[in-house]
């Protein structure tokens, strides 16, 4: 087994880890107003997320093949790697998108720490710029694309700009004109009615969920065994030889899509609890107004092959249902805690990315991306340890939000 295979096998362990945060890190865009107003109870929601996400990741391929070479240059217009990249079995390819790819895992473990509904998207990005930075220079980046949307503007900046507002102000329209509707009407009948169409609304964005975010490990996998296979020619009678630029192995899309249904699956009760508890004290049709509003514009984005962020879109939904309700309270410092993270996601996971490339391409021979893995394990290991030490479950997810601290894990007085 030569070294660049082991880099390869790293790729695909740590891509598939980024698929299982991006799950965890996501339930909340779909499921969290459905728990916070009790359509479904928490385990139940976050069971149906996974499966509806698994289902999604089936159903196109559009994003997968528009992830990294809209934003760095490692590619060329085909989709084949550059050939200087593929030089020695394609390791410095490999080192990229690995050092990339724990830029975007450390990122969405310390936010989900914090109870952040960041991007993942952007945190994926982020690594990869960051990477490329360091092993290409400024130049490897794709600032400003010619297609549509491309380059880090048009891919990131605009879509981070736009895509909250434009969710936002459908989701305020359609709640003020869903309560103009049932004015007069018993608020336990709207209540109960649009309970049932939450379960509706959450069940797409999930759907809508899957189509997109599973996408983009799925990209970067074959990305990664093409910069391998061509560069290991005599590779080709191997299970990771893959040449085609215009298809994903059918076994990257099954293991993709299950790594983000079981990160899904586990629910990532820290952002639920956030977007559910903390943003508003969200009503079941505000609820079911977000939810369509987020699942139209996922759709949407994910039919152009747009990699959207969906948290950005979530979360400008239910700040829109906040705003559109007559008399609702929006906690605007939870808010502009958010959007501070959404601003710092892609320069903090570059920086990692960055770190990590030069410690996986300057430590010598095979220790060097060996290293790198090992500390995103460390580091790994110890949010989750810091996690566990104020848990945020299944049984405190809905406890009161104490507008005081505006912590994420509930005081034992609160639960």
């Amino acid at each position: 087994m030569n070294s660049e295979l082991i880099i390869l096998l790293l790729v695909i362990v740590t891509a598939l880890a980024f698929d299982f945060t991006n799950g965890f890190h996501d339930t909340g865009n779909a499921m969290a107003t459905s728990i916070a107003t009790g359509a479904l109870k928490p385990k139940t929601a976050v069971s149906l997320s996974a499966i509806l996400n698994l289902v999604g990741a089936f159903l196109s391929v559009e994003v997968a093949l528009t992830v990294t070479n809209a934003v760095i240059k490692i590619q060329n217009k085909d989709g084949s790697p550059k050939p200087e990249l593929i030089e020695n079995g394609g390791r410095a390819l490999l080192i990229i998108v690995l050092a990339g790819l724990i830029g975007g895992i450390i990122w969405n473990l310390l936010t989900w720490l914090l109870g952040l509904p960041s991007s993942s998207s952007h945190a994926l990005f982020g690594g990869m710029i960051g990477a490329a930075i360091a092993a290409l220079g400024v130049s490897g980046v794709v600032w400003n694309g010619t297609a549509k949307l491309d380059g880090v503007i048009g891919k990131v900046v605009l879509p981070a700009l736009f895509a909250p507002v434009v969710a936002g102000v459908v989701a305020a329209v359609g709640t003020y004109l869903v309560f103009k509707i049932v004015a007069g009407v018993a608020e336990r009948f709207t209540e109960e009615g649009f309970r049932w169409g939450q379960i509706g609304t959450a069940s797409l964005v999930s759907l809508a969920h899957g189509t997109n975010d599973a996408q983009k490990t799925m990209g970067v996998i074959t990305l990664a065994l093409i910069g391998y296979s061509q560069g290991n020619p005599g590779s080709s009678d191997s299970l990771l030889f893959w040449d085609d630029t215009h298809g994903v192995p059918l076994w990257v899309k099954f293991s993709a899509a299950a790594a983000i249904a079981l990160g899904t699956f586990l629910g990532g009760w820290r952002i639920i609890r956030t977007l559910g508890k903390g943003l508003i004290e969200i009503s079941s049709p505000q609820g079911m107004a977000a939810e369509a509003s987020s699942a139209t514009i996922i759709l949407v984005s994910s039919h152009l092959g747009f990699a959207l962020s969906t948290t950005h879109v979530a979360t400008g939904s239910i700040l829109g249902s906040g705003v559109g309700k007559p008399g609702a309270t929006v906690r605007w410092n939870v808010a502009l805690r958010m959007v501070a993270a959404w601003v710092i996601t892609l320069p903090a996971a570059a920086l990692v990315g960055a770190v990590m490339y030069f410690v996986a391409a300057k430590i010598p021979t095979l220790a060097g991306p060996i290293v790198a893995f090992a500390i995103l394990c460390v580091l790994s290991g110890y949010m989750y340890w810091r996690a566990q030490q104020q848990k945020v479950d299944s049984n405190n997810v809905n406890a009161e939000w104490d507008d005081e601290t505006n912590a994420v894990a509930p005081t034992e007085a609160k639960v």
